[in-house]
């Protein structure tokens, strides 16, 4: 195999480090992937040669496993995830090849990728977003690499990933930090500009701007269902007009941007009045007058559709959004390669210790921080109201903490702010429903302490700065009624709400039955922002999400089974699409009328 420009830089690396590489990696979309993959290979093959990697969030396409989920995404993984190339770290670690000399520690996982993973736990770092710089320089890198976009003859652009790479630059800059910078350039990286996403082309000291211009990693937008718009519709009353906004990446970000867009429009308040559930005395309305500002570690698609819509337009020194990094779909990098030079302007990336905290400026922050709301994720929530975000309760680590506890802790020192968790009521697994809201759970990557405001789609619970009481009994008003009486009765065991309590009449209609009858009138899209999904996968994706619930479930897979019978032959083209139009063997018979019960159960 003829030498490439990527295995000579390597090589230069080698060379120039000694043979002992401590690797400085952006998280995500940042990555140089030749140049990468070159390194990687050719210390693999150098036994005497060490390579050190502190890096997060490594990119790989979903595990597309067996069955109904690698029958929908293997035909359309090109056009769904973008033809980015394997991580060859990631694949060794993968399937145990990743020799001695290599080693890989990340501070923030792609959620759920590394489970079950052992060298990926062991070696992971528990580290907020903007503590992972303090890592970086403790840790003395000496070479930094990132994917970069061009600019013109004299800059760069480092693009999607200033996040903790501006600050790296400006130490080495000062004399701080000594490393090599190599970087390749890849044209179709959105060139970002602003002073702390630029890079001087002489401070590149091993460029490759002859490689592969590999696609970009491109992020599938789930499908936004009834528990999502109603946890959107629920935030969209939070958030003040003239105030600061702060929203993350997946479906429930996604319902959130559509809810305040239906807000601007006078859409909302008419679906809001219809809300069976118990009001909270929370109703921010109206239009976006003056405006919000957006002050966010991540830039994501919903963040830039307010922008578009003119929601997202109050500014703070001529930017109405400041971000540290982004990875999003296909169409959000088209999108931010089609702003005008005007556009462009008001958008800015920062550095996460810029972004995610208050040091350093602090009083301008604050004057522009207004009425700040940031909204993140939970997976569980307790009674007392810690949060559980991105840990199992046997330890595995699922995903990372990231910038949620940075924008928690603003939260609390910014006059008027508050933290938003959000999280569905419940999770469906082999046809098994447990409530996200529990009594107690092992590892809170928030503590009860920074309780603030919870959103599940049956309503808001405000808990900052209120007795235990009544944190407990406004969790058990927003969690699902089919668990109320279990999580009362574990709080009374508790002594933590009185022997007397009895769960109020008006918080019983908690139930997806409820829900749906609140929200199935409505037209509410499955996509508010499009997606890459053919019509036919847009069909399909209801019905897999069934199945995938129900597997482990042989009664309910059963039920769906004898569905699919009764069902004939409908649903042609879902079946053309999944190859089981005409399937052969047993499995693949039940498989396909399993599809077509679920086809037929959810419409």
């Amino acid at each position: 195999m003829a030498e490439t420009t990527a295995d000579r830089i390597a090589a230069e690396i080698i060379e120039r480090t000694g043979g002992d590489i401590r690797l400085a990696l952006p998280l995500g979309l940042g990555k140089p992937v030749t140049l990468l993959n070159a390194l990687t290979r050719a210390v693999a093959a150098r036994p005497d040669v060490r390579l050190s990697i502190l890096t997060a969030l490594t990119l790989e396409r979903p595990d597309m496993g067996q069955g109904m989920a690698r029958r929908l995404l293997e035909p359309a993984a090109d056009r769904l995830f973008g033809q980015y190339p394997q991580i060859e770290y990631a694949r060794m670690m993968r399937d145990g090849t990743l020799p001695d000399n290599i080693e890989v520690s990340e501070f923030f996982m792609q959620a759920g990728r590394w489970l079950s993973q052992p060298v990926a736990q062991r070696r992971y770092i528990a580290a907020n977003y903007t503590h992972a710089l303090d890592v970086l320089r403790r840790w003395r890198p000496n070479v930094m690499m990132q994917l970069l976009a061009p600019v013109d003859d004299d800059h760069f652009s480092l693009s999607c990933n200033t996040d903790i790479s501006a600050d790296l630059l400006d130490d080495r800059r000062a004399g701080r930090q000594d490393f090599v910078l190599a970087a390749e350039v890849n044209d179709t990286l959105p060139a970002m500009t602003g002073p702390q996403a630029l890079v001087d082309r002489d401070a590149v000291q091993i460029l490759m701007d002859d490689g592969p211009q590999f696609e970009l990693f491109s992020v599938v937008k789930r499908p936004v269902g009834a528990e999502e718009h109603a946890i959107g519709l629920h935030v969209s009353r939070l958030i003040r007009d003239g105030g600061t906004l702060q929203i993350g990446i997946g479906a429930i970000g996604d319902a959130v941007a559509h809810a305040l867009m239906l807000r601007h429009t006078g859409k909302a308040l008419d679906i809001q009045r219809n809300s069976p559930f118990a009001q909270d005395g929370f109703d921010e309305s109206g239009t976006f007058d003056a405006g919000l500002y957006m002050v966010t570690e991540m830039l994501v698609d919903g963040l830039l559709q307010l922008f578009k819509a003119g929601i997202v337009r109050r500014e703070v020194d001529g930017v109405a959004i400041h971000a540290g990094f982004f990875v999003d779909c296909r169409a959000f990098y088209t999108a931010l390669r089609g702003l005008t030079e005007a556009e462009h302007a008001r958008i800015r990336m920062m550095p996460v210790s810029f972004t995610n905290q208050l040091y350093g400026d602090e009083d301008a922050k604050r004057a522009a921080r207004t009425d700040a709301r940031f909204v993140n994720a939970a997976m569980k929530v307790t009674l007392l109201g810690g949060v559980t975000s991105d840990i199992a309760s046997n330890g595995q680590v699922v995903s990372g903490i990231g910038g949620q506890f940075n924008f928690i802790e603003q939260a609390f020192a910014l006059d008027g702010a508050r933290s938003i968790i959000t999280l569905p009521a419940t999770r469906t697994k082999a046809g098994r429903t447990t409530s996200n809201i529990v009594w107690s759970h092992p590892h809170e990557s928030v503590p009860r302490a920074y309780r603030d405001i919870v959103v599940t789609e049956y309503g808001i619970a405000d808990l900052r700065g209120v007795r235990d009481e009544v944190a407990v009994a406004r969790m058990v008003r927003i969690a699902d009624s089919r668990f109320q009486d279990d999580l009362v009765a574990q709080a009374k065991a508790a002594g933590k709400l009185a022997a007397d309590f009895t769960v109020p009449d008006g918080w019983r209609c908690n139930t997806p039955r409820h829900l749906n009858g609140w929200l199935g009138p409505v037209e509410l899209p499955a996509f508010p922002f499009g997606t890459d999904f053919d019509d036919v996968e847009q069909r399909l994706l209801p019905a897999l999400d069934l199945l995938s619930q129900t597997q482990g479930d042989h009664i309910g897979m059963a039920r769906l089974v004898l569905k699919g019978v009764r069902a004939g032959d409908a649903d042609r083209a879902c079946l053309d699409r999944m190859a089981l139009r005409a399937p052969r063997g047993v499995r693949n018979r039940l498989e396909a009328l399993a599809l077509k019960g679920a086809l037929r159960q959810v419409g």
